[in-house]
């Protein structure tokens, strides 16, 4: 049965500390370039970059979704 490897001396909190923030300024660096968000220049929501404004339902200036139409599900009721 071999040994379990032990460290020699104590990590200080400082070293602890600086290896978590590299790890976090990482990961955040990561979740930032994934989904980019900017402002709508129709109405002025945040909005993901190349995709249409959920609020107006424009994109690159033209109408492509007409918000105003209520989707309403169709229920069949078997008696």
């Amino acid at each position: 049965m071999s040994k379990h490897p032990v460290p020699k001396k104590k990590t200080p909190k400082s070293k602890i500390r600086k290896r978590y923030g590299s790890f976090k300024t990482k990961v955040l660096k990561k979740l930032s370039n994934a989904a980019k968000l900017i402002v709508c220049p129709d109405c002025g929501s945040k909005k993901v970059m190349h995709e249409v404004c959920r609020d107006c339902g424009k994109y690159r200036g033209r109408q492509v979704l007409d918000n105003k139409k209520k989707i309403d599900k169709i229920t069949k009721i078997k008696a």
